[in-house]
């Protein structure tokens, strides 16, 4: 199943294109994406039906998710992809088969009903919560020693089970100690309502920017991360420039933001970081310059860069990423089931780990506090590592991590080291760091 089924800036000089060979191009991208979309159907509907019962061996997820979309009539579906009234909570408890029985990093979507637990994802329970007071008592029960909360919003084209299972796995596989957040918006599931769906992120700013304030206001909680992904980033972003503008400033509580694939016009992305006066959450970006979604999303948007589609290394954002402190873990060498290369941070097993060791937590990923590439079998640059070493490693480099706060923190090392390569140096699993001129 392709993620997409389930699912800083300045002006850059632009070469323009003939119309005709622009449209071509065009066409054939979008044709191509259809014909990677027909393998999305087939899968059973009503997955929402609650069993009330969990098998020996499973793994329960309970999380909340809350929802703008409007209520559907079966109740085995829960919500539409059109756009309700106001901010609806539930509470839902998923069942996650036996390790040995599914591959991390995916969702195994039933395929008939009822669901067999020991080989597929099943809904346990789903209890509306009604009431502000009700969703305090929710959380004050169930928030880990950490007292963190990760709330994830979803990307383009996800029906309401598609955004609560994915999440699901992503919380389960990453082993994240937090409570788990879905935020779900009016998606229609369809690749052919991308801008049905693009209003419906601006439909439901106010209510994700209400759900972050409760959250973070409440007493029982310590930190709040948000991670989005694809269109769903450029709600968290904005939802978090409203709270910014509202109060002056993002609740402090709120100190992680993670974009994974952000389907963000760079030049906008620019705009909104500006909103923040310098009092922005340290912001983590997942990029990928195979991203096949955000190549079409580029050439339907006027031909500019999407956030989630630049090469962090070459100017000028590699400077505008280091002033703003803004990580970024490039996953175009990392190799995915997904053959539009758009869900990478949710399918590899290193990446979801990586989400729940360190990134919730704000840690630098390559700190040496916390271990220097431990995560992804990283090799330690320090003043013993030759310049033929860190580049020969590049190479096979699945994953490259450009993290100004782990430069200002290794100073004068990674200083030595790029003054003797004189060029971009990178390490498996480490910082990407070209030299300044």
């Amino acid at each position: 199943m392709h993620p997409i089924c389930n699912d800083t800036a300045s002006t850059l000089s632009r070469p323009r294109k003939a119309p005709l060979r622009t449209a071509l191009r065009r066409g054939a991208l979008f044709a191509g994406l259809v014909l990677v979309l027909a393998g999305c159907a087939g899968r059973p509907i009503g997955v929402m039906e609650p069993t009330n019962h969990t098998a020996n061996g499973t793994t329960k997820v309970e999380l909340i998710a809350a929802t703008t979309r409007a209520p559907a009539l079966d109740k085995a579906v829960l919500f539409t992809g059109e756009r309700g009234s106001g901010l609806m909570i539930d509470a839902v408890t998923l069942s996650i088969p036996p390790d040995a029985n599914r591959e991390i990093g995916q969702v195994q979507w039933p395929k008939r009903l009822p669901a067999d637990p020991q080989k597929e994802f099943t809904t346990v329970a789903v209890e509306p919560i009604t009431s502000e007071k009700q969703g305090e008592a929710w959380l004050k029960t169930h928030v880990p020693k950490s007292r963190r909360v990760l709330v994830f919003v979803h990307g383009f084209n996800n029906l309401y089970e598609e955004a609560v299972y994915r999440f699901a796995q992503i919380v389960h596989d990453s082993k994240a100690d937090v409570v788990p957040v879905v935020f779900t918006w009016p998606s229609r599931g369809s690749i052919f309502d991308y801008n049905y769906d693009k209003e419906s992120t601006n439909y439901s700013r106010d209510a994700l920017e209400d759900l972050l304030t409760q959250i973070a206001r409440n007493p029982a909680v310590g930190e709040v991360t948000v991670m989005a992904h694809s269109m769903g980033t450029w709600l968290a972003v904005e939802a978090l420039r409203q709270m910014a503008i509202r109060h002056g400033r993002v609740d402090p509580k709120i100190s992680n933001v993670i974009l994974a694939a952000p389907d963000l016009d760079v030049d906008v992305f620019g705009q909104q970081f500006q909103s923040f006066a310098g009092k922005a959450p340290h912001f983590t970006l997942f990029v990928s310059r195979d991203d096949r979604a955000l190549t079409i999303s580029k050439h339907i948007s006027g031909n500019v860069d999407r956030l989630g589609h630049i090469d962090p290394t070459t100017e000028p954002y590699r400077s505008q990423l280091e002033m703003a402190g803004i990580s970024v873990l490039d996953l175009t060498k990392l190799k995915s089931g997904d053959a539009l290369n758009h869900g990478k941070f949710a399918e590899s097993p290193d990446v979801v780990r990586l989400i729940g060791e360190r990134l919730i937590a704000g840690q630098a990923v390559t700190d040496s506090s916390v271990g220097l590439g431990e995560s992804l079998g990283a090799v330690a640059i320090g003043a013993g590592t030759t310049v033929g070493q860190a580049a020969s490693t590049v190479i096979s480099a699945p994953i490259s991590i450009f993290d100004p706060r782990t430069r200002r923190n290794y100073g004068r090392q990674w200083l030595l080291l790029g003054n003797s390569a004189g060029n971009t140096i990178g390490a498996a699993g480490t910082v990407l760091t070209p030299t300044r001129p």
